[in-house]
């Protein structure tokens, strides 16, 4: 869905996955500098929101979520997982219940398999799931916004920022009262500074949570029984993930950055050693330089330099090997 906000001025579309919003609006790293210093917001209307009503929403989604909801107290937030039998990431939720009807937004192009999964599930429960993505965009306020949320809005309240659910209808009404906007390149960048993983960037067919650090924030490890808890447990009690999410800081001299995929080597070993992960997310920040985020396998050393294609790269532990 094409933003209407497309039309301020100085912005430049997004491509690939958050297509239909702006990737900026002229000056990257000012607007990152806004987000950071607690101003300005961020258009997510790209993504997908869905709800879900009736007397047995919470206890219905317990069973099928990796998170605990059953007694999730209105206006808290959380994010949730949805696995396959095999315990591999298929769907990200982030969460609020508003103390009638449960609010989520998922990644651009996921909503459609999401409510079929949904759907297939409903059985006798009392609930009704319904695509919102037509009547309501999201737009994130950062950490620090003293910024009122309209009256009405649906709130998602995080560490690093608030979900608004705004009616479509007064995205422009919003933006032309809560400038700057900042563009989702802005986002990107202090969600990789975070080291915050991403649906289909940081996840692939095969990712199980403990790669990417979701235990504990995603994955609730003392509730009942869901799609692919065996795998969940096994690999908490008895094992360790084949992979972990490194941050990167890339060498700043290159040009470009390295893409999603772009492999990764031993420095030693060079460009033509063998492949020991990929690059995920990378990024151009403010004050860090270019960073990324990574995927590797369990076993490569903490302390190894590595490289990126043909870019230098040092790693920090996110996820411990």
């Amino acid at each position: 869905m094409k933003s209407p906000l497309l039309s301020l001025p100085g912005a430049v579309p997004a491509e690939g996955r958050d297509e239909g919003v702006a990737a900026h609006y002229g000056d990257l790293f000012r607007e990152q500098r806004s987000l950071a210093d607690g101003a300005g917001f961020v258009d997510l209307s790209h993504r997908g929101v869905v709800t879900v009503t009736g007397d047995d929403r919470l206890s219905w989604l317990h069973l099928l979520l990796t998170q605990h909801v059953s007694d999730l107290p209105a206006g808290q937030a959380t994010e949730a997982l949805i696995l396959s039998a095999n315990g591999h990431i298929e769907h990200a939720l982030s969460l609020v219940d508003d103390g009638e009807t449960v609010w989520a937004h998922v990644e651009p192009g996921t909503r459609g398999e999401l409510i079929a999964y949904l759907e297939s599930m409903k059985f006798f429960y009392r609930v009704e799931v319904a695509d919102r993505t037509e009547e309501f965009a999201v737009v994130h306020l950062p950490a620090g916004s003293t910024a009122d949320a309209p009256e009405g809005a649906v709130v998602r309240e995080t560490a690093y920022g608030r979900d608004l659910f705004l009616p479509r209808g007064e995205l422009e009404s919003f933006a032309a009262a809560h400038g700057p906007a900042a563009g989702v390149l802005a986002y990107e960048a202090l969600r990789v500074e975070g080291h915050r993983p991403r649906l289909g960037f940081e996840t692939d067919h095969r990712t199980i949570p403990h790669e990417v650090g979701l235990i504990g924030t995603a994955v609730h490890l003392q509730k009942g029984c869901y799609r692919g808890q065996e795998t969940v447990a096994r690999v908490q009690n008895l094992g360790k993930p084949p992979r972990r999410l490194v941050f990167l800081h890339l060498d700043g001299s290159e040009v470009s950055l390295p893409g999603h995929g772009t492999p990764l080597r031993l420095a030693a070993d060079g460009p033509e050693g063998r492949q020991l992960g990929f690059v995920t997310t990378a990024v151009r920040h403010h004050e860090l330089g270019p960073i990324a985020l990574a995927l590797v396998k369990r076993n490569v050393p903490v302390d190894a330099p590595l490289i990126a294609g043909t870019t230098a790269a040092a790693q920090e532990t996110v996820v411990e090997p």
